[in-house]
């Protein structure tokens, strides 16, 4: 059987950002879902400017559309093409990328994303308000599932593979640190009963959004705690979207990388990727949530920066980060 052809390098990095640009939007989608279910009566805009805040967009977002608005706000993260972080502008991206990539992703996963991607871009104003919102973040969700069903069931195992499920493992685990930051954003009634109440009911909306609330319920008793929850999403093995299990399957992931296809360079992210863990692993969601969850998940944020840093560092011909990633298309043809 004739040996593997290597893996240009910038397919390796096309690879990883397709993977990233995907689940981008799922993750959009989840994060609009939740903050629809978060708002309250007369502190809307006080809910929809928290996505805009754990997304980092601040800048952006007051540049474009001024003051706090949730109309804008549903406008800038599911309309916008100018804005990076949008859900069709992220679309864009990764169909950009997965017409370079047509000599390795298959026919399947090609067709998927142009009927995905001309859905998206199809999306109207008339779509963001009430029932129908939710409508259009579950088509977002249920479009990315498909796709990552379409590739798992069609994408070859060769190095490609292992560079592809990089990018999307590093999004989710992003991702699930800003599912969760929202709590540290949102702004709760001030009475201690309301509050309990209203903290119980949103921790579950918390996890419905994750797509965790059944796996959840499996294993914690009716009685949960806020402690379970973060618990749970931080650290639960056997959750998809938990930020321990994606860093454990980046590290086997670069594993494979090496130890078969003999690939030099992962032992910097590998090093990155062993910290986290351990940070994960020695910090009990007790002391984290006494010290502050939202100072805990920006490390988290910032250790996954630096392992794809120096993934892209390591094996991409031009590391730059994710805001540098605008031309696409040029760069993939350089």
């Amino acid at each position: 059987m004739r040996a593997q052809t290597p893996l240009l390098a910038r397919y390796a990095e096309g690879l990883f950002w397709l993977a990233r640009y995907v689940e981008r939007v799922e993750n959009v989608g989840r994060l609009v879902d939740v903050t629809q279910i978060f708002e309250s009566p007369g502190r809307e805009a006080e809910a929809w400017y928290a996505l805009v805040r754990i997304n980092a967009d601040e800048a952006t977002y007051a540049e474009r559309y001024g003051a706090p608005d949730p109309d804008s706000v549903k406008r800038f993260y599911l309309l916008d093409t100018d804005n990076p972080t949008s859900a069709p502008a992220s679309i864009e991206r990764a169909r950009l990328n997965a017409r370079q990539l047509r000599p390795l992703i298959s026919t399947e996963m090609w067709k998927h994303l142009n009927v995905f991607h001309r859905e998206v871009m199809a999306t109207r104003p008339d779509e963001l308000e009430g029932d129908r919102l939710s409508r259009l973040c579950a088509r977002l969700k249920e479009g990315v599932q498909t796709y990552a069903g379409i590739t798992e069931g069609t994408f070859y195992r060769d190095q490609g593979w292992y560079f592809l499920n990089l990018g999307r493992l590093i999004e989710r685990a992003d991702q699930t640190t800003r599912l969760l930051d929202i709590k540290y954003h949102l702004l709760l009634p001030a009475g201690a009963e309301e509050r309990r109440v209203t903290e119980m009911s949103q921790w579950g909306a918390l996890l419905r959004g994750a797509a965790g609330y059944h796996a959840f319920r499996r294993v914690t008793s009716a009685t949960f705690t806020p402690e379970d929850v973060v618990g749970f999403m931080l650290g639960d093995t056997s959750f998809p979207r938990s930020i321990l299990l994606c860093v454990r399957q980046m590290e086997w992931h670069l594993s494979q990388l090496r130890a078969r296809f003999g690939l030099r360079g992962t032992g910097a992210p590998l090093e990155r990727i062993e910290e986290l863990r351990a940070g994960l692993l020695s910090h009990p969601v007790e002391r984290i949530l006494q010290a502050g969850l939202h100072e805990f998940l920006d490390w988290v944020q910032r250790q996954l920066m630096a392992i794809a840093a120096e993934i892209g560092t390591a094996f991409f011909r031009d590391w730059r980060p994710l805001a540098d990633q605008d031309q696409v298309q040029d760069q993939s043809a350089a």
